[in-house]
């Protein structure tokens, strides 16, 4: 029941993605444009998911187990450290550069885009660099 119920989200998330317009780089660009040709709609998509997250975490706050019955594992962390604002700062430039953030870019790989495949393929590089630097440095330690 869970692999099917975490399919069924991934398919309804993978949906809004597509209608809203987030695979599209174009549109994604448009909206981070903001001294020229702003296209402000991406900002109701992302208030949308803002306030259903806002509401979701708040339930999320008063129950000990889920709706499919495992234990919540809510973030604890709240430190705004180096690793934080480097991490936001590289997701932001990737942003702006490509027009895609991983969510949509596996979307738009899934619906066949090719800018897609190639945004992909340095994400999982960038991950696998990031874990084998993580890992000299824990050594190190």
């Amino acid at each position: 029941m869970n692999r099917l119920s975490e399919f069924l989200i991934g398919l309804i998330f993978g949906w809004g993605l597509l209608i809203s317009g987030m695979t599209d780089p174009g549109k994604v660009l448009g909206f981070l444009d903001v001294t020229g040709a702003w296209d402000p709609s991406l900002a109701f998509v992302m208030g949308g998911a803002v306030l259903v997250s806002v509401v979701g975490f708040a339930l999320a706050k008063k129950r000990a187990r889920s709706f499919l019955g495992t234990a919540m594992h809510l973030p604890t962390a709240r430190d705004i450290d180096r690793r934080l604002i480097l991490g936001s700062l590289t997701f932001g430039a990737g942003w702006g550069l490509a027009g895609f953030c991983p969510g949509p870019a596996l979307v738009a790989l899934g619906a066949g885009i090719p800018k897609a495949a190639l945004f992909v393929l340095a994400m999982v590089a960038g991950m696998l660099i990031y874990e084998m630097l993580d890992q000299r440095s824990a050594r190190s330690v």
